[in-house]
């Protein structure tokens, strides 16, 4: 082949590999907007049940309560038939306050990505029976993407645990290490086969990996039947 073809040979392939590149950037950046509105979407329903519908059931509670003091004692029907919808009013409105805690926790928006982390830790322990051990290293500042990212990852795997692991215990690790950030989220069940898992669809395993990519990062999964399962989710640190 003549020099003059090889030369513009190798330029349309250096072109079609910067168009493939400029395409990728594109894809992630539109990606990361998309997921960013979905993230805003949550917050303002949060908000939603915990000032409108957490507080209209705070009052109609109150309310209810007063008018259940006005009967008298000996209209025991009335009495029980209002202290029952009371009760239900406020069980209710714990559903409600928990519903919008799990939708987007002010802890996270509020304190950052370790305290809710450990609140994360805490209120799955206590929902599941879970003994959760949560190990922190020293973080640099991060930007609240990142910040999202991780813990959503961490409240994925976490809910997967509960549901599927049958474990007694868990380890939840975030360090930083070599320009990279690694939350590592590991259990004592009764392990998995990781390719059936991650190619499932059921886990959402698969929605952990694509928003990953979308930061340029990566989702591992190492098990084995009956020595449990350790998820690694591993990001790179904006320069």
């Amino acid at each position: 082949m003549p020099m003059d073809d090889l030369a513009a040979l190798r330029q349309q392939y250096q072109d079609l590999l910067d168009r493939l590149q400029r395409n990728e950037r594109e894809f992630r950046r539109l990606g990361r907007a998309v997921w960013r509105v979905q993230e805003d979407e949550r917050r303002r329903l949060a908000r939603e049940l915990h000032d409108g519908v957490g507080q209209n059931l705070t009052a109609i509670k109150h309310r209810l309560a007063a008018i259940t003091a006005t009967l008298p004692e000996a209209n025991a029907d009335a009495r029980a038939a209002l202290e029952a919808t009371i009760a239900l009013c406020g069980d209710t409105l714990e559903d409600t306050r928990q519903l919008s805690r799990l939708l987007r926790p002010p802890v996270l928006d509020d304190l950052g990505l370790e305290a809710a982390l450990r609140w994360l830790a805490r209120s799955q322990g206590e929902a599941s029976a879970l003994d959760i051990a949560v190990d922190i290293g020293q973080l640099p500042p991060l930007d609240a993407d990142l910040q999202t990212l991780l813990f959503r990852v961490a409240q994925e795997a976490l809910n997967n645990i509960a549901k599927h692991a049958e474990a007694s215990s868990v380890l939840l690790r975030l360090v930083v290490r070599g320009g990279l950030i690694q939350l590592q989220v590991a259990d004592d069940g009764r392990g998995c086969d990781p390719d059936a898992a991650l190619h499932s669809g059921g886990s959402g395993l698969g929605g952990m990996r694509e928003r990953l990519r979308l930061y340029e990062g990566r989702l591992e999964l190492h098990s084995a039947t009956g020595e449990g399962t350790r998820l690694r989710a591993v990001v790179p640190l904006p320069d």
